[in-house]
């Protein structure tokens, strides 16, 4: 499963937990304004903004599960398995495929009101991007500096809900996580008081038990929780190295470790983290084995050109030493 959030110091941040049980070698991919998209049913593009994020490349295309434009709008495909449904093509909407739905986005649009207004004629249709790659069971966050947005398509249709909250995770739906917040009220970062039985001596005996009741488990709603929570509770300075810090810390309340999530065929857990800051394209990101941050500049890249540009994501941990360690 996934959480993603979006965050703003002086500059806008948006990235994501990918929680699974099986990594497809991601690689940070630039997509230059020159990459040509053929999408399925959209007609061809090619010529637009271009985009960083994390991809699986196939036969020279980018999946991305994550992607920032260099205009700042963001979006992120988090897993939403028993509630996604697509559609056979129609004829009077625009048909896109999920597996080219953030390309589709993030090449036409600029901002979250854009891409809204885009998402009015889209037709999310049942289509694999191939025999072996089939499609997966997705709901979309959506961001930029303004404004956030969930976009889910169920077998009532295709839904667009603002996202106050600025954080999604998985099934059910985005109402439900909402709804769900409402139980989580009275959760304060304040000293705890006693609202218990004012006739009562009840005293807090430890600090931080004003969160008391936060949901700890690795459930859907339990990290939409506690993301929610954290996100919009702590705080940071707003320089670069303060805010990545900062929302890396909010990621890494909610990351799963290996063996505390079994599924069917071994153990979901964190395989990467991700945060780009979307006002500078800087992509940086950790992975499961390497706590040390790598970043990727998307302007150190030729924008112009036509060919993907991908860096394999660092797994192997980075150790930075104070002294020499002793060779024996």
């Amino acid at each position: 499963m996934c959480t993603s959030i979006s965050f703003k110091t002086a500059d806008h941040y948006f990235g994501r937990n990918l929680d699974y049980e099986s990594s497809y070698c991601e690689s940070v991919t630039v997509t230059p304004r020159n990459y040509a998209f053929h999408f399925r049913h959209a007609g061809d593009v090619d010529s637009h903004p271009a985009l960083i994020g994390m991809a699986f490349v196939v036969d020279g295309y980018p999946l991305y599960y994550d992607a920032t434009n260099e205009n700042g709008l963001s979006m992120a495909g988090l897993n939403f398995p028993g509630y996604a449904h697509y559609f056979p093509p129609c004829s009077d909407k625009t048909n896109v495929a999920p597996f080219e739905f953030i390309p589709y986005i993030l090449s036409r649009c600029d901002t979250v009101d854009q891409a809204c207004i885009l998402l009015a004629d889209v037709n999310l249709c049942a289509e694999n991007f191939s025999d072996t790659l089939p499609a997966s069971p997705l709901h979309w966050h959506i961001a930029d500096n303004a404004r956030s947005v969930v976009i889910e398509s169920t077998v009532d249709g295709l839904k667009v809900y603002d996202d106050p909250v600025n954080v999604m995770t998985n099934s059910p739906t985005f109402d439900f996580h909402m709804l769900n917040l409402t139980h989580y009220m009275g959760t304060t970062r304040e000293i705890a008081c006693n609202r218990f039985a004012p006739d009562l001596t009840l005293n807090a005996y430890s600090r931080g038990a004003g969160g008391f009741g936060l949901p700890g488990d690795l459930s859907s709603a339990s990290r939409f929780v506690r993301a929610a929570f954290t996100l919009h509770n702590s705080v940071c300075d707003s320089d670069e190295q303060s805010s990545v810090g900062h929302f890396f810390r909010i990621l890494g309340s909610v990351a799963q470790q290996k063996g505390s999530c079994a599924v069917e065929h071994g153990y979901e857990y964190t395989i990467y983290s991700s945060c780009c800051n979307t006002t500078r394209g800087i992509y940086y990101y950790t992975t499961y084995n390497n706590g040390a941050l790598t970043a990727v500049d998307m302007h150190r890249e030729d924008l112009d050109g036509s060919a993907l540009v991908s860096h394999p994501m660092r797994t192997q941990q980075t150790v930075l030493w104070e002294n020499s360690p002793v060779n024996e």
